[in-house]
């Protein structure tokens, strides 16, 4: 089976090629080849029984995938995107990588006649936004409040209507804010809910840029790589009408986070975070929604974690495992 990956250098992207290279397969089927795609070539472990081709390219060139399109993968995971306070912050450049390249890799697929290839596109909580009910599913309607939502529900209902169309076999999971993230922190809006938790774990500072009253939508990164795997499981006709799932996250508070961090790292590890508000972030982060009835995709078969402890406990074991 062929797989193609963009964003491949990211977070996500290095660790679901990790994931798929140990577990050889996808669907059932024998991985033989994996594609990955970045602005800068992955490099991915090294491995013997699976064709590796890492590219740097500029997804947003006009037709740039074309050539690997016309090889046939049998899967695509759209994971390349510009997050949400750098597509805030520069409006052309969220379009051009979040909307325009979407849009360039479906009409690829509809030239290569991909209709049953799985495109698997992350998106985000932040396709909601606004006055909404106090509990939302996956039917609830778009209303971001930001570029990178309004981008990404662009992308959403693309995907929707080229599957419907019979053009491409799309699945669009949105994705919780995904904690606790490894390395450094990045340009997402949410990036600080990972960094009050893993620098003060790592004996560093960090600071809280939001009030700790304000809830937020996580799930770990395993948790979503599993989602990501089980995504190309799925029958088309599972899926539709309507081809956007939204993960089975935990709803916690900022506090609650910061209580567990307290419980694992004790009272040290608590005071090395600072309050610093931040208007510009807390206006993003405070506009996406923090409570989801997700039935639907637990009847998908989509997972989430037990609890804040879990995820937060699983962050530390893997820290000392690498």
């Amino acid at each position: 089976m062929h797989v193609l990956i963009t964003g491949a250098a990211g977070f996500l992207g290095q660790r679901l090629t990790r994931t798929l290279l140990e577990r050889g397969e996808v669907n059932g089927k024998v991985l033989t080849r994996l594609t990955l795609i970045d602005q800068v070539a992955p490099v991915p472990p090294s491995d013997d029984t699976v064709r590796l081709d890492c590219r740097a390219m500029d997804i947003t060139r006009p037709g740039a995938l074309d050539s690997l399109l016309g090889e046939r993968p049998e899967a695509i995971y759209h994971l390349a995107a510009v997050v949400s306070a750098a597509a805030e912050a520069d409006l052309d450049l969220g379009m051009t990588v979040n909307f325009d390249a979407t849009r360039s890799l479906l009409e690829g697929c509809r030239a290569a006649g991909l209709a049953e290839t799985r495109l698997i596109m992350a998106s985000s909580v932040a396709v909601y936004g606004g006055e909404l009910p106090d509990t939302l599913d996956d039917m609830t309607a778009l209303t971001p409040q930001s570029s990178y939502g309004t981008q990404k529900a662009m992308c959403e209902l693309l995907i929707n209507d080229y599957s419907r169309r019979g053009l491409v076999d799309g699945c669009v999971l949105r994705l919780p804010t995904i904690v606790v993230r490894p390395g450094k922190p990045n340009a997402a809006a949410s990036s600080f809910a990972s960094s009050i938790l893993r620098e003060p774990l790592n004996g560093e500072a960090a600071v809280c840029p939001v009030p700790t009253d304000l809830d937020l939508f996580v799930m770990s990164p395993g948790r979503v790589i599993d989602a990501l795997l089980h995504a190309a499981t799925l029958p088309g006709e599972a899926l539709a009408p309507y081809r956007s799932v939204m993960l089975p996250g935990l709803t916690v508070s900022v506090a609650a986070m910061l209580e567990v961090l307290r419980e694992v790292g004790g009272e040290e590890a608590l005071a090395r975070v600072s309050h610093e508000p931040d208007p510009r972030i807390e206006a993003i982060v405070a506009s996406w929604p923090a409570r989801f009835e997700t039935r639907r995709a637990e009847r998908l078969g989509f997972a989430g974690d037990r609890d804040f402890h879990e995820i937060v406990r699983t962050f530390i074991a893997e820290q000392t495992a690498s």
